[in-house]
C-alpha cells in the first residue's frame, strides 16, 4: 500500500482537522486489511474419523456386476444428501455395503490411508464430495492392502504434480481403509455406485477410480 504524506497545519485548528484526517485514513486503512483478509480465506481442515463401534442398519447390497451399461460397477439409487449432526442421530437405512449415498455428517474424514474403519456417516459425505473409497475385509492380506495402499499412493502423487500447476487435483479425492463385513476381500465405492471384487486387479479398480473421482455430487441448484 503506497505512503501516505499528510501535512499537519501550524494552527490549532488546522492541526485538529489533520488529526481528524489521519484517524480515518487509518480507519479506511485498517478495514481494507480485514476486507483482503477474508477475501484470501483460509481453508478449515476436515476432522480425522475416529474408530466407530456402532454400524447403522443397512439393507441387502446389490449383485455384484463386472461393470454396468452406464460405467463401472453397479449402480444403486441414490438415498439423497441429508446431514445428520452426529453418529448417535437415527435416519433412514443404507441401501448398499459400505454406503453409496444417503444421510451424513457435515465433516469429512481426511483423504489417505487409513487402518482403521471410517464411520458410514463420515465416509459417504466424502463420496459426495467427489471421493472413491477402497475398501477391504480380509484376514492375513498383508499382500492383498500393501497393493491398495501403493496403488493409492500412485494417485497421491498424481495430485501431486498436478498442484503444482493448479491448487486442485481430482486425484487426492480417494481413501484406502478396511471394512468388516463387505462380504468380499475388496470394495469400490462412489457416488451411488459400488462394486465387489474377490481379488486383486489393478486396471480394474483403476477403471473405476478413474470414472468417477473428483466428480462433485453435491444437489444441482433450482
Amino acid at each position: 500500500m503506497r505512503a501516505l504524506k499528510i501535512k499537519i497545519s501550524p494552527s490549532p485548528s488546522g492541526l485538529w482537522r489533520s488529526v481528524r484526517c489521519l484517524h480515518f485514513v487509518l480507519l479506511v486503512a485498517f478495514a481494507s486489511s480485514l476486507a483482503d483478509a477474508a477475501s484470501d480465506g483460509v481453508p478449515v481442515p476436515p476432522i480425522k474419523p475416529s474408530v466407530s463401534k456402532r454400524q447403522p442398519a443397512v439393507s441387502k447390497a446389490p449383485p455384484v456386476t463386472q461393470e454396468s451399461a452406464q460405467g463401472p460397477g453397479e449402480p444403486v439409487p441414490s438415498l439423497g444428501n441429508d446431514h445428520v449432526q452426529s453418529l448417535e442421530v437415527p435416519h433412514r437405512p443404507y441401501n448398499s455395503v459400505p454406503p453409496t449415498s444417503g444421510p451424513h455428517l457435515p465433516q469429512v474424514a481426511r483423504w489417505g490411508i487409513y487402518g482403521q474403519t471410517i464411520p458410514n456417516e463420515l465416509q459417504v459425505h466424502n463420496l459426495e464430495d467427489g471421493g472413491v473409497l477402497i475398501q477391504y475385509d480380509c484376514k492375513n492380506c498383508d499382500a492383498l492392502i500393501q497393493k491398495l495402499e501403493q496403488l493409492a499412493q500412485s494417485y497421491y502423487k498424481k495430485a501431486e504434480e498436478e498442484k503444482k500447476k493448479s491448487a486442485f487435483s481430482r486425484y487426492q479425492h480417494l481413501i484406502v481403509a478396511p471394512y468388516p463385513g463387505i462380504g468380499v476381500p475388496i470394495a469400490l465405492t462412489a457416488w451411488t455406485r459400488i462394486e465387489k471384487m474377490s481379488e486383486f486387479d489393478e486396471a480394474r479398480i483403476r477403471r473405476f477410480v478413474e470414472a468417477y473421482i473428483g466428480i462433485d455430487n453435491h444437489p444441482k441448484a433450482k
